[in-house]
């Protein structure tokens, strides 16, 4: 398999991204665009909560977080725009969680980097 599904597949699987396959337009954008939403310390905290209790109420998030109810709402209304998070109506309540396992495996991939990096390998 060759060109942009090829990438899909890759990145999916964990595997690197094939080298010299093209970007489509607007991809780079769109990437940035979900790295601006991750690049908060306060959304981290709220999909770290997730990752460890995979449904919960925005009062638990915004405690588990550090963070008011307000600011916790704003940063579920940005990560649920970007499709990091869904949200669950049951009844009056409303339950957030993980849209999919791709951010995790993102934020994984992101900590062996800045370990990597901490132990002061460049390659």
């Amino acid at each position: 398999m060759s060109g942009p599904d090829s990438r899909v597949a890759a990145a999916s699987s964990g595997a690197p991204v094939q080298a010299g396959v093209p970007w489509r337009d607007g991809e780079v954008d769109e990437l940035a665009e979900t790295f601006r939403v991750l690049a908060d310390p306060g959304r981290l905290r709220v999909i770290l909560a997730l990752m460890e209790t995979p449904e919960m109420h925005v009062g638990g998030l915004a405690e588990a977080a550090g963070l008011s109810e307000t600011a916790c709402s704003h940063a579920l209304r940005l990560l649920r725009t970007a499709h990091v998070v869904k949200r669950r109506k049951v009844g009056r309540s409303v339950l957030y969680s993980l849209d999919d396992d791709h951010v995790s495996g993102l934020l994984g991939l992101a900590r062996d980097h800045v370990e990597h990096a901490r132990a002061g390998h460049r390659s």
